[in-house]
């Protein structure tokens, strides 16, 4: 018979009471409070000594082997985060991950004395079956521990790294809450990594409307960005994949309003260009057409409060974030009434629509990051016990298939490293 692995609770217990761990430690006299290291490894002073809980909590529970396994710090602290975070009697009472100097975790017996009596709970924790809410947050702080954020040099933006060609394909174990990866996959490489990484491969599908009547529309990869002009003649020295949008005349039967189109149209000059760099997106215009902005619906402009912004003009402005979505993602899974909205609606040589109703401006354009309708999709569908297999419109990789709480974690993880980033930069 093999031998039976350890709660993790009574062996923490047993670790805080031997005081051996730097940092780890009881915080009050009653025991009721304990400290745990919680460094982010993406800092210039990380140190093998900050993941030694983490690494110790695997060799005992049998993930790693140090004799034939090869260290995995990433995987060490979200099977730790996630062992903890599955006992109702734990709570995370002070969260101090982000501290400069001492970053760490405080966690709180929420039962009195509950502490005496784990180690008569010989179960292995391996069978405990986590809430949502609670395996959602470990998986997804993985996604972003594997997202190196750099400066990008011509944006002054956030930079992401090109991920690797093959995303990992995850199916859910029937008779565990795990998931199992494809073989010669990492275990701490990220699935939604490859969605969100590569700056070149994000789609677009882009919609335009002369006087609210669709008269274009086309979904295409843009490497360097897109660049929106209004005839063949347009530079194309200049950055950015150039789409023209069509001649009114063959939609529109009111002259007046074909004549107003065609000189907004003339008016884009070197176009409006729009590109990714890093965690935004960013937009200007080279020509003398007046453009308007805003982040709205899928289906219509946000014409209540007025627009985001105007694109300004021979420099760049940020238009789209990509960490509030994704913050704003984990509110609607979590139960928020508002999903994130995605979709960056243009108004161009008029001001934006909120005197008037949408249809009537001459021309708008609606851009819509697939990727990140791709991303809402699941989270409507998380509610489930797990995810469909969806298509993630990434080229040279496989269908990826997430449970609910692996995609929560791994969104978690993503916003992790964000806060991180900006933390180290400010």
């Amino acid at each position: 018979m093999g031998t039976q692995k350890p709660r993790i609770l009574p062996w923490l217990i047993s670790q805080l009471d031997m005081g051996q761990m730097e940092g780890v430690a009881w915080v009050d006299e009653k025991h009721t409070r304990f400290r745990i290291p919680w460094k982010h490894r993406l800092r210039q002073d990380t140190q093998q000594e900050d993941f030694r809980i983490f690494q110790a909590w695997a060799e005992v529970s049998g993930a790693y082997n140090p004799e034939k396994d090869r260290p995995d710090p990433p995987t060490w602290k979200r099977n730790f985060r996630s062992a903890l975070n599955r006992k109702e009697v734990l709570r995370v009472a002070d969260d101090r991950s982000k501290d400069p100097l001492d970053p760490h975790k405080i966690y709180e017996f929420v039962t009195p004395g509950v502490k005496d009596f784990l180690d008569l709970d010989t179960s292995p924790d391996t069978n405990d079956r986590g809430s949502a809410s609670d395996t959602q947050e470990d998986i997804l702080e993985e996604l972003l521990g594997d997202m190196v954020l750099a400066p990008i040099p011509d944006g002054g933006a956030l930079g992401l790294p090109v991920a690797a060609e093959q995303a990992p394909q995850l199916s859910l174990n029937p008779s565990a809450d795990i998931f199992s990866l494809c073989p010669n996959v990492a275990p701490s490489e990220n699935p939604l990594k490859q969605l969100l990484v590569p700056e070149d491969e994000w789609e677009f599908e882009l919609t335009a409307f002369y006087r609210g009547r669709q008269a274009f529309q086309q979904t295409l990869f843009c490497p360097g960005g897109l660049r929106l002009v209004g005839s063949e003649a347009a530079d194309r020295t200049l950055p950015g994949q150039p789409v023209m949008l069509p001649d009114p005349e063959v939609l529109l039967t009111d002259r007046v309003a074909v004549r107003y189109v065609r000189h907004v149209l003339s008016s884009l000059g070197g176009g409006l260009t729009l590109w990714r760099a890093g965690c935004q997106l960013w937009a200007r215009r080279l020509g003398h057409c007046h453009t308007f902005w805003a982040v709205g619906e899928e289906l219509l402009p946000d014409s209540i409060h007025g627009p985001d912004g105007e694109v300004p003009k021979d420099v760049g402005g940020v238009v789209f974030d990509l960490e509030p979505f994704i913050k704003g993602l984990i509110a609607f899974i979590r139960g928020s009434t508002c999903s994130p909205r995605y979709t960056l609606w243009f108004c161009f040589g008029q001001p934006w629509p909120q005197d008037k109703p949408w249809i009537k401006k001459l021309v708008m354009v609606k851009v819509v990051p697939t990727c990140l309708r791709v991303l809402l999709d699941m989270a409507r569908v998380g509610g489930a016990s797990s995810l469909e297999t969806v298509d993630l419109h990434i080229s040279n990789s496989q269908p990826l298939s997430l449970t609910s709480d692996q995609y929560m974690a791994y969104l978690q993880d993503l916003v992790e490293d964000m806060d991180f980033q900006v933390a180290g930069e400010a």
